[in-house]
């Protein structure tokens, strides 16, 4: 199991993968990695897929869900439990010149002087888990559409497909369909490949086309003779 600080391990997502797989929702501790909440503690709820985004934990933390590299997180120790995770952690006090005692009711503590550099850092880490909640809410678009126009053992073909589910099975079409379909797409030397299949079919449609007339000239030479000898 990876410690605290250090993010999960391979080994720690696996864990968690079969832990989700089970039902359950393994507890997880924020590093230093993740910014201003780092120490507190939240849930693991889903595992997307690593190879679309490096921010595959989705953890709930609060009332929110929101993604997570293992780097911002790591396996939380025994007890740690909801309470701890929804108290904040206190901020160290500026030093002050010892006064008379003071019983104020919601007194707002004066701000701790900070060099620039500082503020610089607490407002990129405060906008972080913003960013993620702004990335975890935007939808996905729909899947890639293809649409494949074929050649192949003297028939054009046409199919769609919508990501990994078919469309349309590839099915027949007219090679003046085809010629049409191609005439969209301006792409140099494409056209020229098309109108060299088509000047090959159309040769062979030709002598097929003599064949056929020469043998019905035989048969009706062949019959005007039977007639002849009737």
């Amino acid at each position: 199991m990876g410690a605290a600080g250090q993010g999960l391990s391979d080994d720690d997502v696996r864990s968690f993968r079969e832990a989700l797989a089970a039902g359950r929702k393994p507890k997880v501790v924020f590093t230093a990695a993740a910014g201003q909440i780092a120490g507190q503690v939240g849930q693991v709820v889903e595992l997307t897929d690593p190879a679309v985004s490096e921010e595959f934990v989705v953890v709930r933390f609060g009332r929110d869900e929101l993604p997570f590299s293992p780097a911002d997180v790591a396996v939380a120790p025994r007890g740690a439990g909801r309470k701890a995770a929804a108290e904040p952690q206190p901020e160290p006090e500026p030093p002050v010149t010892p006064a008379e005692p003071e019983f104020v009711l919601d007194r707002v503590p004066a701000p701790r002087p900070a060099r620039r550099e500082e503020s610089s850092v607490q407002t990129v880490e405060a906008a972080k888990p913003a960013r993620r909640a702004a990335k975890a809410a935007k939808p996905k678009g729909p899947a890639g559409l293809t649409v494949t126009l074929a050649y192949a053992d003297g028939e054009w073909t046409v199919a769609a497909q919508q990501g990994s589910k078919a469309l349309a099975k590839p099915y027949v079409v007219k090679p003046a369909e085809a010629l049409r379909m191609v005439a969209l797409v301006d792409v140099p030397g494409v056209h020229e490949a098309v109108e060299q299949i088509l000047a090959a079919e159309r040769a062979e449609a030709e002598q097929q086309a003599e064949r056929l007339r020469a043998e019905l000239a035989e048969i009706e030479a062949r019959l005007a003779e039977l007639r002849e000898a009737h």
